[in-house]
């Protein structure tokens, strides 16, 4: 074969074949990292930076998606861990049995809650998730993103654990545990705060 440059080499199609064998063996393994980073457990809680460490919490009030009216104000006094999350997040879902137990303990002792705020995601989806994996505190819609920006979320999940005076304590990224918000919350009530990253 040849063209008006000089012979060209013929295609085979043993090289085809072997580039699709390439790239097919080269895409196995992130595709399982993905599948074992989707069905994990969540490491651990992780803090993070904010500007908002150490001031008054923005004034969180909204409707749920129920239509109730709801302020972080009406709070005061316990401690709150004001969690951005959707349905569609992956580590969302994985984090919201770890939430259902804070909740429930914190609830039963009187000194904490969650409060939820829907990020970009529909309030008939989290009514949906909720009534199947359960979850009794309210989730405040956020149809134009306005809470989401006061706090500087960033993605989701992420978690902020507001004091019983209305400061911001800390800010918690890529999902948590149980757990892990019982070590933060001893931790900042001993004046221990962990490291941001």
């Amino acid at each position: 074969m040849s063209d008006a440059n000089g012979p060209t080499a013929p295609t085979r199609p043993g090289r085809r074949l072997r580039a699709r064998w390439v790239a097919a063996a080269a895409g196995v393994p992130v595709a399982v990292l993905l599948v074992v980073l989707a069905l994990s457990e969540p490491a651990g809680v992780r803090a993070a930076n904010s500007p908002l460490l150490g001031k008054p919490a923005p004034a969180l009030a909204g409707e749920t998606i129920d239509g109730d009216a709801v302020s972080l104000a009406d709070y005061r006094g316990r401690w709150v861990v004001v969690n951005f999350f959707a349905t569609w997040c992956v580590p969302c879902v994985r984090e919201h049995d770890h939430l259902i137990a804070f909740d429930e303990r914190h609830r039963r002792l009187g000194d904490g809650a969650v409060v939820g705020v829907v990020y970009d995601d529909s309030a008939e989806a989290v009514r949906r998730f909720r009534d199947r994996e359960g979850g009794q505190w309210p989730m405040l819609v956020d149809p134009q993103g306005r809470l989401a920006l006061e706090f500087g979320v960033a993605g989701v999940p992420e978690s902020y654990l507001v004091s019983p005076d209305g400061t911001v304590a800390a800010k918690l990224i890529g999902g948590v545990t149980a757990a892990g918000l019982e070590d933060i919350l001893a931790k900042v009530s001993a004046g221990t705060a962990p490291s941001p990253r």
